[in-house]
């Protein structure tokens, strides 16, 4: 069982004083973040894409690279790479490029994002949404599988025979799919035989379970099997010595991006109530003490099947310092009370 961290890299005005903290700064500190999530033996830690001015995450892989030389363990992993807008030649060579940095700890992360700035800007038309994944994926794995590439596509120039380099240290480098749950995209991981990623951020966790099982299923029509395949969840949360401390904490930047997404999507208001809802056992927020996250994250195991948890945190501009204890709690409280009780857990599955 994996556990790690995700981070969009925020740049959210304070709730309190208003002030926004520079994009160079908040990069400079998401380093500082996944060099201490190393050090407290996280497993993974996720760079999202974006392309927007309350995010300062536009290029993952070079802030994963900045990372990779001042780590030792810790896998480094987009989260998600938006491979529909981008040129999947370019987003191999980056991640090669980390891959021998880290000496063998890159992954990618694809999927088709959650905002869709990245489309206009570099020239890609919205009507084109899903043929535009398909289509780059399928490159993606070509590059990914062969030194020498011969591809033809629709909207990107041809390849004939051509190398991409540098190869990198892992053969193959991981590629993950990114899912917002829909069974379509979960059915085509399945079929691939590729990793799954669950964004797993509202409503009940539990009814993602119907969800693995067909993955699973497909993979196993394809041919793959399943038992060799991982699946993780991304979910949002935050820890703190005390539940009620992490609450009180995590709701008013939360409670900030949330209603701003709401605004531009059409979304109700996101109340006090409704974070409570999501912060109890059956929802979606991993927000408490480290026992109480640690429940969640087990029950999220033995009753969805991840093998990987990341937790999302900040969702909003929160205290560098809040910050990294929270990460420092997920590695030296969580994750070994997570990793005990589930390895305890298969054990006894394997012998009934």
């Amino acid at each position: 069982m994996e556990i790690g961290i995700s981070t969009f890299v925020e740049t959210t005005p304070d709730v309190e004083t208003g002030k926004v903290v520079s994009h160079a700064e908040r990069i400079r500190e998401v380093v500082e973040e996944i060099v201490l999530a190393d050090q407290v033996g996280l497993d993974v830690f996720g760079v999202g894409e974006h392309h927007r001015l309350d995010y300062a995450s536009s290029a993952p892989a070079v802030i994963l690279a900045a990372a990779a030389s001042q780590t030792e363990r810790i896998r480094l992993t987009s989260a998600v790479t938006v491979l529909s807008s981008d040129d999947p030649v370019r987003v191999f060579q980056d991640f090669a490029t980390v891959d021998a940095i880290s000496n063998g700890r890159a992954e990618i992360m694809a999927g088709r994002g959650s905002f869709i700035e990245s489309f206009p800007l570099f020239g890609y038309d919205l009507q084109d949404y899903n043929e535009l994944f398909d289509e780059k994926l399928d490159l993606l794995l070509k590059i990914r599988d062969s030194e020498k590439v011969t591809w033809s596509g629709k909207h990107r120039p041809a390849i004939q025979n051509l190398g991409v380099y540098p190869r990198p240290v892992q053969n193959p480098l991981p590629v993950w799919i990114g899912s917002g749950g829909t069974p379509e995209s979960v059915a085509r991981a399945g079929f691939l035989g590729l990793p799954l990623v669950l964004a797993i951020i509202g409503g009940q966790p539990l009814r993602f379970a119907p969800l693995v099982q067909l993955y699973k299923r497909a993979a196993a029509k394809a041919g793959h099997d399943p038992s060799k395949l991982t699946v993780a969840s991304h979910s949002h949360g935050f820890i703190a010595e005390t539940t009620e401390s992490a609450a009180e904490k995590f709701f008013p930047s939360t409670q900030q991006v949330m209603n701003q997404l709401g605004r531009e999507r059409g979304w109700g208001p996101y109340s006090r109530s409704t974070f409570d809802a999501a912060r109890s056992f059956e929802g979606a927020l991993y927000v408490g003490d480290p026992k109480t996250v640690a429940d969640k994250i087990i029950h999220l195991r033995k009753n969805v099947g991840i093998t990987r948890f990341m937790l999302h945190v900040p969702v909003g501009s929160m205290p560098h310092n809040d910050v990294m204890r929270a990460i420092e709690l997920l590695g030296k409280e969580v994750a070994p009370i997570v990793r005990k009780e589930v390895l305890e857990w298969e054990q006894n599955n394997k012998q009934s």
